[in-house]
């Protein structure tokens, strides 16, 4: 083929202008926003951070990735910016089970269908927490008190996941909290050291610094097994050493809650696949297992089918739950 100045022109602005060819995948051309729909120093502030972290240290893209907390409104405030968002490939909304939960309990102005799902990267676990010089010893010394006196619980959001655990952990063990909500497991960590409430049932993640420094410890962890063993919090104590709730007493074995990145809707599938594959990315790196392991979580990736048969499945669980508790929006 004869090639003409006229195509190296062409070539050369093509080129200059720094467009793609017709069938070359996706890549990002400006600066990428990291909607954390929750409060700072909670667990979905955490996860938002670590995937910034982990992609500026390996240059997974060559844009900037900014960090934003939306958690006003349970997280309803993260989704509806990013449902007003639709077409937008630069905002990453990274939240929980509250994307589908939230628009069954409460009438938000988005449904989990206003956005394109990416991946379920973990699953977070649950533990039952008591300040430090918390007269119980176990979950059983706890829920006597209880049963005694109402006491406040705390947690992350309202009619979230927090909330839930809260109102089976009622029921399984005849019970009555009254439930505090905050924007964050964070808040609901400081209001705990302050004694401002009796217990909460933050993420390990979310009170990894309290049991560290003394002022609040776990009783019991909702697994159906022990967490695993990792390195030491405190000086003789680690995740594997917390027992099960089922162990004390509280006949609750699996409780967990999955961590979930998402973009808004009306994007190309080829923006999507971007995302996927950089979240793939992210969990190959040492320091991807590192921050598993730290906190505490399962290391997942559910993306497709696979993600969309969990949400179904979760939805079913929560529309009993909320249904018990009269939460369902009508």
């Amino acid at each position: 083929m004869k090639i003409t100045s006229k195509l190296l022109l062409s070539t050369a602005a093509f080129m200059l202008a720094g467009a793609l060819p017709a069938n070359a995948a996706w890549q990002p051309q400006k600066p990428i926003e990291f909607v954390a729909t929750a409060g700072p120093g909670g667990g979905t502030d955490n996860l938002a951070r670590a995937v910034q972290s982990i992609i500026t240290k390996y240059k997974l893209t060559d844009q900037p990735v900014v960090v934003v907390n939306k958690g006003g409104g349970s997280g309803a405030e993260g989704y509806v910016y990013g449902k007003a968002s639709a077409g937008d490939p630069y905002k990453v909304i990274f939240g929980t089970s509250n994307a589908w939960q939230q628009p069954l309990v409460s009438k938000v102005a988005f449904n989990y269908t206003d956005l394109t799902p990416i991946a379920a990267m973990a699953q977070d676990e649950f533990l039952l927490w008591v300040k430090q010089e918390a007269p119980y010893k176990t979950a059983g010394d706890f829920l006597k008190a209880a049963a005694a006196t109402e006491f406040k619980m705390g947690g992350a959001q309202s009619k979230d996941t927090d909330e839930v655990l809260t109102r089976m952990i009622e029921k399984a063990a005849k019970v009555k909290f009254t439930y505090i909500p905050f924007k964050s497991g964070a808040e609901a960590a400081v209001q705990l050291a302050g004694g401002h409430i009796d217990a909460h049932v933050n993420n390990p993640s979310e009170s990894l610094g309290q049991w560290r420094g003394s002022t609040q410890r776990p009783l019991c962890a909702f697994s159906p097994k022990r967490l695993p063993q990792g390195p030491k919090v405190t000086t003789s104590e680690g995740w594997s050493d917390v027992p099960t709730c089922v162990e004390q007493g509280l006949a609750i074995s699996q409780y967990e809650q999955p961590r979930t990145v998402w973009l808004p809707g009306k994007v190309s599938p080829d923006q999507a696949a971007y995302y996927v594959d950089l979240m793939k990315k992210v969990q190959a790196t040492p320091e991807w297992k590192e921050y598993i392991e730290k906190t505490s979580q399962v290391d997942t990736f559910l993306t497709g089918a696979a993600f969309d048969n969990f949400i179904k499945q979760d939805l079913e669980h929560i529309k009993q739950v909320a249904g018990e508790q009269g939460w369902l929006v009508k």
